[in-house]
């Protein structure tokens, strides 16, 4: 009883510590709008859209204010949270089912894909809803054919999933490195490789909407499924004791994680490493147990996103890649986790 009380108190830290986030991060930026009059816009933007604009608070900021906090940071805050939970339970989720802590939501070649595909529109000059559209194709292609050259596999499927998976992921890897060596340097070869370092700067209330769909198609299932995650980690023979098909639960975890990671590097770019370290600072926090773990990771992956853009808009005069930001954690992180056996795998 007790043990469930603290677990309860750190969930209410820990979503206290979202919302604290969550808000501040409409107060960052170049254009200063004061604490009051975000949550004025904020309170007014909810109200007319659940009534419909029957109902509107009296506008006592300026339009410009709004227009920064409703079509910039609005949709950057929420875009920044939504990637952020999705790639930490996506990696989350993989690490439970692959029984090693040492896995990311990339494994599968969702990434790589997603990547290709945005590449690849770019090179075509296609405009910005086929570059996000493309990514998501190629992303949930890529994890397909991994899928389905497992299945026709003689080896264990889970280690022929993860062998074409690597596979598959060269592939697109070199073929993203083909289409920026024919890319035209003066504009189009930047934007590819800067589309690849991962960023949220142009997002649109339609990128949040694009991305919303995938990634809560993906998180929800997990989140209602999560006792069952536990099971993966026992033998196979222990599961179906207990009355669940193991075989079916890997299916609906990849294709749940698959999802949620095609669907944030869809919009924001490859952002290595959220999937990786976070699910790792869960567990310091709430154990291995993924009932508790994966919301866990869900909120700790969209607080620490968030930050990370903060810091990306702030640090210099012109934005950092949020690529380069996550890999200055994660890249320490990964060596500490090597040193202390952070690669054996999950019992």
């Amino acid at each position: 009883m007790k043990k469930m009380h603290s677990t309860g108190i750190k969930f209410v830290i820990l979503a206290l510590l979202f919302a604290l986030v969550f808000f501040g991060s409409f107060w960052v930026g170049r254009y200063d709008v004061s604490p009051l009059q975000t949550l004025r816009i904020l309170a007014d933007w909810l109200l007319r859209t659940l009534s419909r604009g029957r109902l509107a608070l009296t506008q006592t900021w300026q339009v410009r204010a709004q227009a920064v906090v409703l079509n910039v940071r609005l949709p950057r805050v929420a875009a920044a949270a939504l990637v952020g939970a999705a790639l930490s339970t996506a990696g989350c989720a993989y690490q439970g089912m692959f029984r090693n802590p040492m896995v990311s939501p990339d494994l599968l070649g969702a990434s790589t894909g997603a990547g290709f595909g945005a590449a690849l529109a770019l090179l075509l000059r296609l405009g910005y809803g086929a570059v996000t559209g493309l990514s998501f194709t190629f992303g949930l292609l890529a994890v397909l054919l991994a899928y389905l050259i497992s299945r026709v596999s003689k080896i264990q499927m889970t280690l022929a999933m993860v062998l074409a998976g690597v596979m598959i992921s060269s592939l697109f890897t070199s073929g993203t490195s083909f289409i920026k060596l024919v890319a035209d340097p003066t504009d189009q070869l930047p934007a590819i490789t800067y589309w690849l370092m991962g960023s949220l700067t142009a997002t649109k209330a339609r990128d949040v909407q694009f991305a919303a769909w995938p990634i809560l198609a993906g998180l929800v299932p997990l989140w209602l499924l999560r006792w069952r995650v536990n099971l993966l980690t026992v033998s196979e023979a222990e599961a179906r004791s207990m009355g669940v098909h193991t075989g079916r639960l890997r299916v609906v975890v990849v294709l749940c994680a698959t999802l949620m990671t095609a669907g944030s590097v869809a919009v924001s770019g490859m952002i290595g490493w959220v999937g990786l370290v976070i699910p790792h600072f869960g567990r310091m926090i709430f154990g291995q147990d993924y009932r508790k773990l994966l919301p866990a990771s869900s909120l700790l992956g969209a607080v620490f996103l968030m930050v990370v853009d903060d810091l990306a808009r702030t640090v210099t005069t012109s934005e950092i890649p949020l690529g380069i930001l996550t890999s200055f954690v994660g890249a320490p992180v990964f060596l500490y986790l090597i040193l202390s056996g952070g690669t054996q795998r999950e019992h």
